[in-house]
């Protein structure tokens, strides 16, 4: 090589390092810390050698097609025949002791609710089990105060989700979490703190979670021991009320074309099947739906994808203002305004309570609903929960609850209101990564054409 063309080649590198640089300032990497399965929080609010929440070891993160993923999506989350994964009882004792006060104002702050609601917020959580390696906003405790960073949990760590099947708490620490807001196709992982990289780790398998547009009153699982079979557990319950059904049996895909992508999405949803999109970004909800794949009449097993190629409509900025769901909603559910009475956030609008896991049935009822039900549900072999009342019910909401559809509702929901004021939060917008090829059950599925695009 003559030193000419050293020189030239020089330069060129040169150049496109500064370009690079420019990018990386514009939209720089989010640093995220890796949570592994059974690894103890150095700060956590609960004692994680007290039993609070047990984690599945062997669970291996499964593919999707989309990292942002909607927490009504059917198989998104796990479940086992054990009784519960979480001791749902014994962390409210815990957060309502006087002694633990100030963990809990910190704990409750997280949550935008106020120390009185502890209780009526835990029991309309329910445990369920990763099935994704998943971001969240993690909080330690810290000089009485909760310290936020962003996380990356392992699939297999047990956790609460709210009724939008949003990451509400870690169960082994009792950490709260929130949603992840940053870019998910721009983070930086670091394994520290006896946290190591596991087995089956894949960049291409990290989802982050967005809220249902309705609460939800059911979430269905998939055994994570038994992938063919799966969990129908009530919103609020600990696994005592759970009904098993066949996630082999086969679903049909609708014929979704004319359709907009979020009423296609909320057909699927209610089919039992997730709906998929390839590139960076999801379409927006009123792209029009053109082809699927697999097509109309396919018949597939529980929770599989279907990609949706759509036309038109153009695909949602960043911030996850649209997604599967198709909603301009935020991602986060706003606070209440800082005068006035608190009130719980309009992610998880008050129900009764659920099933306790360390007394009868009847250990963690409390107040009845104060908003309108849930939707009804299809799930097999499913009926509604009768809820009781004891308690009043909290201060009504000072923002409507979003609207959709729920897990498994087949029918279309009808058009979501226009979404309350977002609270402000840190961090980056959220943005979806380029699909994978496989389904969240881990079985084959025909790759979608390049023009599509997914939740």
């Amino acid at each position: 090589m003559t030193l000419r063309a050293f020189m030239h080649r020089i330069a060129v590198l040169a150049i496109f390092s500064l370009l690079l640089s420019g990018c990386e300032k514009g939209n720089p990497l989010t640093v995220v810390k890796a949570v592994a399965v059974g690894v103890p929080s150095l700060a956590p609010f609960f004692e994680e050698n007290s039993g609070l929440g047990e984690d599945a070891a062997t669970v291996r993160a499964q593919p999707v097609r989309g990292s942002l993923q909607q927490g009504d999506t059917p198989g998104l989350y796990g479940g086992s025949k054990k009784p519960t994964v979480c001791d749902v009882t014994r962390l409210e004792r815990f957060l309502t002791d006087p002694g633990n006060h100030a963990k809990a104002q910190a704990w409750a702050d997280v949550l935008h609710i106020g120390t009185d609601e502890i209780p009526e917020y835990l029991d309309r959580l329910t445990p369920v089990l990763l099935r994704h390696d998943t971001l969240v906003e993690n909080h330690d405790y810290k000089k009485e105060k909760a310290v936020p960073h962003n996380s990356l949990l392992q699939a297999g760590i047990a956790i609460l989700v709210d009724e939008q099947g949003l990451p509400a708490v870690k169960c082994s620490c009792g950490n709260p979490l929130r949603p992840f807001e940053g870019d998910t196709g721009r983070i930086s992982v670091e394994f520290e703190d006896g946290n190591k990289k596991w087995a089956g780790y894949e960049r291409e398998s990290v989802v982050a979670v967005k809220p249902a547009p309705r609460k939800l009153e059911r979430v269905a699982l998939v055994d994570v021991q038994e992938p063919a079979r799966g969990i129908d557990r009530p919103v609020g319950t600990t696994g005592g009320k759970d009904t098993p059904f066949d996630a082999k049996k086969r679903r049909t895909v609708p014929d979704l074309a004319g359709r907009s992508f979020a009423q296609a999405a909320r057909e699927l949803i209610g089919a039992g099947l997730a709906a998929g999109y390839a590139g960076q970004r999801a379409p927006s909800g009123d792209a029009k739906v053109t082809a699927t794949d697999p097509p109309a009449g396919t018949e597939l097993p529980f929770g599989r994808y279907v990609m949706l190629t759509v036309a038109g409509g153009g695909t949602s900025g960043t911030g996850g203002t649209s997604g599967s769901g198709g909603t301009s909603g935020p991602t986060t559910t706003p606070p209440p305004p800082s005068s006035g009475p608190r009130t719980p956030p309009t992610s998880t609008p008050p129900s009764s309570g659920p099933t306790g896991p360390s007394g009868p049935p009847s250990s963690r009822s409390k107040p009845g609903v104060s908003a309108s039900p849930p939707s009804s549900s299809t799930a097999p072999g499913s009926a509604s929960p009768k809820r009781s009342s004891s308690r009043p019910s909290p201060p009504p909401s000072t923002a409507s609850p979003p609207a959709g559809a729920p897990v498994t509702s087949s029918a279309p929901a009808p058009p979501p209101p226009t979404p309350p004021p977002r609270a402000p939060t840190t961090g980056a917008p959220l943005a979806s990564r380029p699909a994978t090829s496989e389904p969240a059950t881990g079985e084959p599925a025909t790759d979608g054409p390049s023009t599509t695009v997914a939740t």
